[in-house]
């Protein structure tokens, strides 16, 4: 069992105990279940399993791991978004083509993302699904972007920015646990000049 240990900390930057895995657990099926139900009347079952499966590597990201700049709520919301518009558009443009239009629309969310500091692996699922996508999915066009997209990024970031942050050793986003880091050691020095006034 020791060596298990030691191998997940070579392999894994999140703390491993009991609660970070039931935390990650429930915000990952509360993040997802939560999706499907949004987005049930939307979407048919074969267009809501393809969106799922990019927002399930998602759930990896912000649940699982959540100190990677990865899983940041800029890369989750602006990656999903990015890939989706240039999905649609490659599909538009290249749409006679599957293939190249598959290709064009990987690789370009990848280099937008990179250029915009918004890199989230997920994203090329994104993209790929606006272009390789059921009828439904392409008559959508850009309202893809915002539905289901958009909206389940922020829905995705919502459940995880209040489960990451009930357990004590678990704060998301950075930004937030930077923040709450400030305010603490605010807080402790306060604390301590009223201790040194008595």
């Amino acid at each position: 069992m020791n060596l298990f240990y030691k191998l997940f900390a070579k392999n894994n930057r999140e703390n491993f105990d009991i609660s970070n895995l039931f935390w990650s657990w429930i915000g990952s099926f509360l993040g997802l279940i939560s999706i499907a139900y949004f987005h049930k009347n939307f979407l048919d079952d074969s267009d809501l399993l393809l969106v799922l499966s990019s927002f399930g590597a998602s759930a990896v990201l912000i649940y699982g791991a959540i100190n990677s700049p990865l899983a940041q709520p800029k890369n989750l919301i602006g990656g999903h978004v990015i890939s989706a518009i240039i999905g649609v558009s490659c599909y538009k443009l290249f749409g006679g083509n599957l293939l190249l239009a598959t290709a064009i629309a990987v690789s370009s969310s990848i280099l937008i993302m990179q250029l915009t500091f918004t890199l989230h692996p997920p994203g090329g699922a994104t993209a790929l699904i606006a272009v390789i996508g059921t009828p439904q999915i392409h008559d959508l066009g850009y309202l893809f972007v915002l539905v289901p997209v958009l909206s389940g990024a922020v829905i995705l970031f919502l459940i995880a920015f209040v489960i990451n942050n009930i357990p004590k050793n678990r704060a998301y986003p950075e930004a937030y646990k930077n923040y709450l880091k400030k305010h603490y050691q605010r807080y402790k020095r306060k604390r301590l000049k009223k201790r040194r006034k008595t």
